[in-house]
């Protein structure tokens, strides 16, 4: 599943970075995005839901659509 199809307030495990474009998982990579990080939407924007608001290992970043898109999660239950 992709981040940004993962439910507000529901825990998941970063599975891959699936970037089509390197420049954008090294900017992932960058700012903390790592294999088995726990990763969970906290608020989603005012317009169309856009920014996604992620808390990432207890902080808080901002992604846009396409960014939250290429973050593969799974269920860390």
């Amino acid at each position: 599943m992709r981040l940004d199809r993962l439910e507000k307030g529901r825990p998941a495990r970063v599975r891959r970075l699936n970037g089509a474009d390197p420049l954008m998982e090294a900017k992932l990579r960058e700012v903390g995005f790592a294999e088995d990080d726990e990763v969970e939407i906290v608020h989603f924007g005012p317009l169309a839901a856009r920014p996604i608001c992620v808390r990432l290992n207890q902080t808080l970043i901002a992604l846009r659509a396409e960014e939250a898109a290429a973050i593969e999660v799974k269920d860390s239950l």
